[in-house]
């Protein structure tokens, strides 16, 4: 994971602010260290942190196609909540991305 979940009271925008810097310390020790690496990023909000750090390994020539969101976490907390709200077993719940 790259980043922390949101705490009550955070805007978007805060979040955002947090979880890029965490990421982009990450995806540069990458780029440096490791370069031919596939990155898979898990943080929100994956839309905007993902292409953030992809704009960052363009910047050092390194293929921007090599960095992924994960948003499987998301579809996890989704269907835990779906099961807590409906009571319907976890294994019949499914949440497309």
């Amino acid at each position: 994971p790259a980043g922390m979940p949101r705490k009550p009271g955070m805007t978007r925008a805060d979040l955002l602010g947090v979880n890029a810097g965490i990421a982009k310390n990450i995806v540069e020790a990458c780029a440096k260290y490791c370069p031919n690496a596939i990155l898979g990023l898990i943080v929100n909000p994956v839309n905007s942190v993902v292409p953030a750090m992809c704009e960052l390994y363009k910047k050092s020539n390194l293929d921007p196609r090599k960095i992924c969101g994960v948003t499987s976490l998301d579809i996890v907390r989704a269907r835990k909540f779906i099961h807590e709200a409906t009571g319907a077993p976890m294994e019949t719940i499914d949440v497309p991305v």
